[in-house]
């Protein structure tokens, strides 16, 4: 009886171990090594549970339309922070922390950088005020979210505007 409480009690720590989130370094390290085999960037996104800006980027990015472009020219990668309550378990451990090491402490969600594969930041979702865009939705905040994919994925025009139908907001 008790080798099976030990089994037992071992089986849920495991389960728990495997139900927790990846720690936010081990998640950007995968993404980077997976980038320098594909000859692509990163495409860091810190989001949460409960935010709706979060939900529409990924909305957005997830189309029929957009996904194959963010797919060719990015690996995407997506950590858990800020989240609250029952759903802290949620969390990446760790991402906070590397949310602030890229000067988001205070930017609000979504927060998203571009990295090259070596890790280097090639941009942000700061625009030029210094105001993080989160999940772009005016004409002007997809203006700037297009020229950083340009600059950073060399993106074309057609799949530029694509990107531009989507995510401008559309007054009902």
């Amino acid at each position: 009886m008790k080798f099976f409480k030990v089994i037992l009690v071992a089986s849920l720590f495991l389960f728990q171990l495997n139900a927790a989130q990846e720690k936010a370094d081990t998640e950007l390290n995968k993404a980077l090594t997976e980038a320098k085999a594909q000859k692509k960037n990163v495409l860091l996104v810190f989001h949460a549970s409960w935010c709706g800006w979060c939900k529409l980027m990924e909305k957005n990015m997830n189309l029929p339309e957009t996904k194959p472009i963010f797919d060719k020219k990015f690996v995407t990668t997506y950590i858990d922070v800020q989240e609250r309550g029952e759903k802290k378990k949620l969390e990446n451990p760790g991402g906070q922390e590397l949310m602030n090491k890229y000067k988001g402490e205070n930017a609000g969600l979504p927060f998203w950088l571009i990295l090259n594969p070596k890790g280097e930041v090639l941009a942000d979702s700061f625009d030029s005020k210094g105001d993080n865009l989160g999940s772009p939705a005016t004409p002007d905040e997809v203006s700037t979210f297009m020229a950083k994919l340009e600059k950073s994925s060399k993106m074309n025009k057609e799949e530029l505007l694509t990107i531009q139908k989507v995510f401008v907001k559309k007054d009902k």
